[in-house]
């Protein structure tokens, strides 16, 4: 620390701004002759995506093969924090054989509603669950020596306009559900890195969002590395650097060193701030460069991938135990993943894998055998009937059909949420053919999510494999033939129908805000405290073996239980621990929360003692007026089981804590009633911000898809051009991420994400155009460009020769 102290002050004020930001798209700016090198970025929540060669914003251009592991979806399915390790630690040695010091990754968010475009890239609907896996993959990775930025700190729900959304929510539900993952990894896993979201939280960017970056983050949770805008983040260099925002990625060229080093000169940011931002992001390099790079097997790391998918495997149906299948079954195998699977989402995230089998090579090499392919339907959707011909016919010649249905690729992605939860209808209708002409028909399902499933009692089997990574193709392979049971129990619930979720008809919001007015009632919390059917609860899943559980004793430390495998196969299962409030309460709260769980292998007939510890957030609720976490005095019960709506043993508890007479911050008819706008604002504690979009200027904070109604005819013109695209992208099942993000973008990434071509005064003067003032609008465009040009020489002139002339 003291060295680092010192170094902060031997550097000059430009020296310290010019930290503060990248160098290009993916470096930190190096400042050699103070021993300060620049460091690498890349995208890595499955998988290290190193550019090569022109790189872009995005991270889709060209990337260096790397193993494509199963994506955070899929892990959660195992429960295994164990596994999550192994798999962190891979990804820490691929990235530092690759020369990257920082991974991007893994992403946390809470899966507020199932039509969240990104959530293949996160874990579950619950805090307890993706805080402790993303906890095991951040020790992972930092055991190679390489940085982990958990993502996207914080309530970063939904992909449209997610730019400039503000996520208005009351404090107890940000800090229990949307936080409390978070808490967990920093508490726990001590990550040398975060990365802030692209939305406003309560009215702050969250790169500049004070009380999450200053308040909680590093005050409460003692957090003390680096935060890293994502990519185009950053709204106010000043502001950022004044909250705790600690890096903006990517390079904006110097414009915001410029703005830094005014707003010190003028008083108006502390150069402490700057100091101390500085220091964080020296200590960051120091860190990452502190270790060799390390050598890959990438064999090994295939099997794991292998071994994490057939793990996180759920099985949801598997009538009259059809599955697993005798070697030598003859197997018909339909559906257009089979030949091309569908092992990874689209966006950022996406791997250049090493190596991906097909299904179609996976059951080839196993102990099946293969009567014939057929492509059964096709992806984009559009009818043919001579498909579905082809594929009943191998139907009734086989022993058994495998139907490998899914999402296409187009209705996962970063930059637009789905607007769906059904199988394309091609595929619903083939699975009913084909069912008719061979009842002994196993659905495999790819899909980053949850779907609808109204079909499947059509499905004999029904294996949801969700994106298992390069590997995934030879894990479904293992599950079928039973080579490894099909570990996986669901980390988010499939509802019946998306008109039972909790966010039906708010999500995603086209409008400035987006409402968490359903509060802390989020997946299971809902449809447990509602009583909604659902189509498999939380934590369900089913191996090729049965588990009983007895003895449950609880003590003021935790809880013990009895686990039998029952059944005559080895295998596994998640021994889940819910608690829940007994008796009259003050606190609006769920009826139920997973607060532990513990994954467990026995051999057929073996039972084993299990503990369940309870910890600081097992009983705790967070009092907003008090600004603290508080335990209720009371009773409460803890219960055990498969899942959460299987829940054989329960004990009773008595704990000491806080007399509540009656719930100031939730309204007592959640999760039943709609919140009204007087209630939520109640729960809010301030007046509800305007959430419709004004009709005066555009801004350099509005999304560009409201070049739409733009006075300037060019603009709109712009718009009909930049739309256009979007759709054609679309109609090809192909999402084009860089139109998505410009229309879902503000107009200030016109400056941010030029790498210094343009600056702050330059989008303004794009706006004078946009906004109808034409001839102003490109004299000023042309003068604000020019200009720019020019103080970009002159800052990088300065700065170059700081670091030539002056010494430690």
């Amino acid at each position: 620390m003291k060295e680092t102290t010192a170094l902060v002050a031997s550097l000059s004020l430009l020296e310290k701004a010019a930290l503060l930001s990248g160098a290009n798209t993916w470096q930190t700016r190096a400042i050699e002759r103070a021993g300060i090198p620049a460091v690498w970025m890349a995208d890595g929540p499955h998988g290290v995506r190193r550019q090569v060669g022109s790189a872009d914003h995005l991270g889709i251009n060209g990337s260096e093969p790397a193993t494509c592991f199963p994506t955070a979806a899929t892990v959660a399915g195992s429960w295994d924090d164990e596994l999550a390790e192994e798999i962190g630690t891979a990804l820490g040695r691929e990235a530092s054989s690759q020369g990257v010091g920082v991974l991007l990754g893994p992403g946390l968010n809470i899966k507020r509603s199932p039509l969240g475009g990104r959530s293949f890239e996160y874990f579950s609907e619950d805090p307890e669950l993706s805080g402790r896996l993303a906890a095991a993959y951040v020790r992972g990775i930092q055991s190679e020596g390489v940085a982990a930025t958990p993502k996207h700190f914080a309530v970063n729900s939904q992909e449209l306009r997610r730019m400039v959304s503000d996520s208005v929510i009351d404090e107890r539900t940000l800090r229990e559900i949307y936080l409390t993952a978070f808490e967990i990894v920093v508490r726990e896993a001590s990550p040398w890195g975060i990365m802030s979201s692209y939305n406003l939280v309560n009215g702050a960017y969250a790169h500049e969002n004070a009380h999450l970056l200053i308040d909680i983050l590093r005050q409460e949770w003692g957090f003390s590395g680096a935060v890293v805008s994502d990519w185009g983040g950053s709204n106010d260099a000043v502001a950022a650097a004044a909250a705790g925002g600690t890096i903006e990625m990517p390079s904006p060229g110097f414009d915001s060193v410029r703005q830094i080093v005014a707003a010190v000169e003028s008083g108006e940011l502390s150069e402490a701030d700057v100091d101390a931002r500085a220091a964080e992001v020296i200590d960051l390099v120091r860190r990452v460069t502190a270790h060799p790079r390390a050598s890959v097997d990438l064999d090994a790391h295939h099997a794991l991938a292998r071994r994490a998918a057939a793990e996180s495997a759920v099985l949801l149906r598997n009538d009259d135990a059809l599955l697993p299948l005798a070697g030598g079954t003859s197997v018909g195998l339909i559906g257009a993943f089979a030949t091309v699977p569908r092992y990874q989402g689209a966006g950022s995230s996406l791997v250049n894998a090493t190596r991906v089998p097909t299904l179609v090579d996976a059951v080839g090499a196993s102990t099946l055998k293969l009567e014939g392919v057929a492509e059964g339907f096709r992806r984009d959707g559009i009818r043919d009937d001579e498909l579905h011909r082809e594929a009943v016919a191998l139907a009734c010649r086989a022993e058994v059909v495998v139907l490998a249905l899914g999402l296409p690729e187009i209705a996962e992605s970063e930059g637009l949420d789905r607007s769906t939860l059904q199988l394309p209808a091609e595929q619903v209708r083939l699975l009913r053919e084909v069912r008719a002409a061979n009842p002994r028909t196993v659905v495999v399902l790819s899909a980053g999510g949850v779907v609808e499933t109204p079909w499947a009692e059509d499905a004999a089997a029904l294996l949801h494999a969700y994106l298992g990574g390069q590997a995934g193709a030879e894990a479904i392979a293992d599950v079928l033939t039973g080579a490894v049971e099909p570990g996986g129990r669901l980390a988010e619930t499939m509802p019946l129908r998306l008109a039972d979720t909790p966010t039906a008809g708010a999500f995603p919001s086209a409008g400035r805000t987006a409402e968490y007015r359903e509060g802390p009632f989020v997946g299971y919390r809902y449809y447990e405290t509602a009583e909604v059917p659902v189509a498999f609860p939380f934590g369900f899943g089913l191996g090729y073996t049965t588990f009983s559980y007895s003895e449950l004793v609880a003590d003021a430390e935790g809880v013990e239980v009895t686990v039998t495998n029952t059944g005559d196969r080895d295998g596994s299962d998640v021994a889940q621990l819910y608690v829940s409030r007994l008796g009259a309460s003050g606190v609006t709260r769920p009826v139920r929360e997973l607060k532990g769980y513990a994954k467990v292998r026995l051999a057929a007939g073996e039972s084993r003692r299990l503990r369940i510890p309870f910890g600081p957030r097992t009983f705790r609720y967070f009092d907003a007026a008090a600004n603290a976490w508080q335990v209720e005095a009371g009773e409460y019960e803890v219960a055990v089981g498969s899942h959460v709506r299987d829940l054989p043993v329960r004990a009773t508890i008595t704990r000491e804590g806080a007399t509540v007479s009656a719930s100031v911050d939730l309204p007592a008819a959640l999760p039943t009633t709609r919140v009204d706008d007087s209630t939520f604002a109640a729960m809010l504690g301030r007046a509800l911000p305007d959430a419709a979009w004004g009709t005066g200027p555009l801004a350099e904070n509005d999304p560009m898809d409201r070049l739409a109604t733009a006075k300037s005819p060019l603009a709109r013109a712009g718009f009909r051009l930049l739309d256009s695209r979007r759709r054609k992208a679309e109609a090809a099942g192909k999402p084009d991420l860089n139109i998505l993000f410009l229309l879902n973008g503000p107009f200030r990434v016109i400056s941010k994400m030029s790498g210094g071509l343009a600056t702050r005064r330059l989008t303004a003067a794009v706006l004078t155009l946009v906004n109808g003032q034409t001839i102003r609008g490109l004299g000023r465009v042309i003068a604000a460009y020019f200009g720019g040009r020019r103080d970009e020489k002159a800052t990088k002139k300065a700065f170059d020769a700081a670091a030539t002339k002056r010494s430690i």
